[in-house]
């Protein structure tokens, strides 16, 4: 399966391991129900900032930011190692206009384009003003951060997975490398897998590019202001990525009171 990945994607170097991710929160989780729907990447959109829910430090100019989001928050496990935060507690969530973050990227970078009740838009900074991503129409693309923003705001988010991440160079070789293929060439299925594969080099954020066994599991933490902490369980790393996208794009507070999920 993994040779068969390679040429699918037109790999022509070996993908590197990665470290383990270092635990940020040990305490028992309490396993609830998977459920997995399609997820679809969605195209940056051009509503204006205040459509999109931002809310604006007035002490700073338009351009400056930083704006805040109402988000879900959440964190993730493999086992009892947590693999992704993003809770606001442990970083600063703000985001800033695209005009204002490309003044604060290097070539690798992770960037992250968020909106409400929209799945969040992944990219990879090349230079200048271009960023490499996945697109809505299925293909590879180097474009202009200041044209695919849109009326959405973004920031850096290459903590954000606990993964060691590759060397700069390789991250560009990897999203570089891509350039220009469509959905029949590649395995992922979304803005944020493909980025995130780019950064740190690991096959289980391809489609199929993970071997499901009983021993090893996903657990993701929904953490929901004034309603506790809800924990999903999933067998991949791509199905775990997908229901979150789906969550961030439907609007999670009237689903999970349909879910018989646990919560801690």
């Amino acid at each position: 399966m993994g040779n068969q990945l390679d040429r699918i994607t037109h790999l022509n170097y070996s993908e590197l391991p990665t470290g383990d991710p270092s635990g940020l929160e040990k305490d028992e989780l309490r396993v609830g129900v998977a459920y997995f729907f399609s997820d679809e990447e969605e195209e940056v959109d051009d509503r204006t900032p205040s459509d999109c829910g931002f809310t604006k430090d007035h002490s700073q100019t338009e351009e400056e930011g930083p704006f805040s989001v109402s988000e879900v928050e959440y964190s993730a496990f493999c086992s009892q190692e947590c693999i992704f935060s993003k809770l606001r507690e442990n970083e600063d969530l703000n985001v800033y206009s695209a005009k204002t973050l490309l003044t604060m990227c290097k070539p690798g970078d992770l960037l992250e384009l968020v909106g409400t009740a929209q799945a969040p838009h992944w990219l990879i900074y090349a230079h200048d003003d271009q960023v490499i991503h996945l697109h809505k129409g299925g293909e590879i693309r180097k474009d202009s951060l200041l044209e695919v923003s849109g009326g959405r705001r973004g920031r850096i988010v290459n903590n954000r997975y606990r993964f060691r991440p590759l060397p700069p160079d390789l991250v560009m070789q990897n999203a570089v490398g891509h350039v220009g293929l469509r959905s029949e060439e590649i395995c992922w299925t979304n803005s944020e897998s493909f980025a995130a594969w780019c950064r740190f080099g690991k096959r289980e954020f391809k489609a199929g590019g993970e071997a499901h066994s009983a021993e090893q599991q996903y657990f993701l933490k929904v953490h929901l202001s004034g309603s506790g902490v809800h924990t999903l369980v999933f067998r991949s790393l791509e199905d775990m990525i997908r229901e979150r996208r789906r969550v961030d794009a439907s609007g999670i507070l009237k689903e999970l009171s349909l879910v018989n999920g646990s919560k801690d």
